[in-house]
């Protein structure tokens, strides 16, 4: 095990968390000002200077930075400005809607994308190649907004058959989760294929052939772990696209979670609900990535090696 490779990544992960908040704290408090937003167009300016005064936005940037990261080091992420609760409370309380959208979409994701892959690559060049990577360039060429509006257009306006909002059934989740999976699948399965075709035409693969064993248990046992490396390093990148890509998919569909959480959070200029969420999603992605990373150290050691010297060159 080579500790140098997972300090280097481990840091590497708290600037960026450090980046993300820095990031949004500044575009925030640059993009207007919270209190005309919070307050009416009639309240008086002894009123908004009195707001400011209580949330602290009175003071200088620098001190307001210094002031959140000291408190988010506590744990301590501030209060809503719209009902003054605890904005990690507000979160928290959304967390569950989104984590079944997006579970949902991963395992979407892993049914369709996989298999596609696996089976364009032992098929290459015949019809179940060209539909494979059809969708593939479907998926990632149209825009999930927009998938997520015809699907609403067709299976809920036209057929009648799903309901176009909300949540609290099964049927619910059907379209927002394959709406968020479907260029994610996409990109799985491009991976797949690809990473499966390079493993197929290794030297091994051919003495496996030339041993006698048999085409399933070649695939199984040879081919599919070789190939699984790169394609696990794309789903676990992909896993926090799901994240940020529920942002677009939960206001489409009305899911009441963190993506639709943060976009009302933003309207409203509640600094503390968008620091606590986007500090949520960055955390997410960045954990996410170390598990892959040390996934890949782990199945290759060679990704360790390789890194460290990177890093000490």
């Amino acid at each position: 095990m080579n500790i140098q490779f997972y300090l280097t990544k481990l840091l590497r992960g708290l600037m960026t968390l450090l980046l993300a908040v820095t990031f949004v704290f500044v575009v925030l408090r640059a993009s207007g000002d919270p209190a005309e937003m919070m307050l009416s167009d009639e309240a008086s300016p002894q009123a908004i200077e009195a707001f400011r005064e209580r949330w602290g936005l009175d003071r200088s940037y620098l001190a307001q930075y210094g002031t959140y990261l000291a408190a988010v080091v506590r744990g301590d992420f501030g209060d809503s400005f719209r009902d003054g609760r605890p904005a990690l409370q507000v979160v928290v309380e959304r967390i569950p809607a989104t984590l079944q959208l997006g579970i949902t979409a991963l395992l979407i994701t892993l049914i369709i994308g996989i298999p596609a892959g696996i089976l364009a690559a032992l098929h290459r060049g015949k019809l179940v190649d060209h539909a494979a990577m059809s969708f593939t360039i479907f998926g990632q060429s149209v825009p999930n907004f927009f998938l997520g509006i015809v699907l609403i257009l067709v299976f809920s306006m036209t057929l009648r058959w799903l309901p176009s909002s909300g949540t609290g059934t099964l049927w619910h989740l059907i379209m927002p989760a394959l709406t968020l999976a479907t260029a994610t699948a996409a990109t799985v399965a491009r991976f797949t294929r690809s990473s499966m075709l390079d493993v197929l035409h290794q030297p091994y693969m051919r003495t496996a052939r030339a041993k006698g064993i048999p085409h399933d248990r070649r695939v199984l046992r040879h081919a599919l772990p070789n190939a699984a490396i790169p394609v696990i390093t794309v789903v676990g990148m992909r896993i926090g696209g799901l994240i940020g890509g529920a942002v677009t998919i939960e206001t489409v569909f009305a899911w009441p979670g963190v993506g639709m959480l943060l976009v009302n959070a933003v309207n409203q200029r509640d600094l503390a609900v968008v620091q606590a969420v986007v500090l949520l999603i960055a955390f997410t992605m960045v954990t996410v990535n170390l598990i892959v990373d040390f996934t890949y150290g782990w199945l290759d050691p060679r990704v360790e090696v390789h890194n460290t010297r990177k890093a000490t060159a």
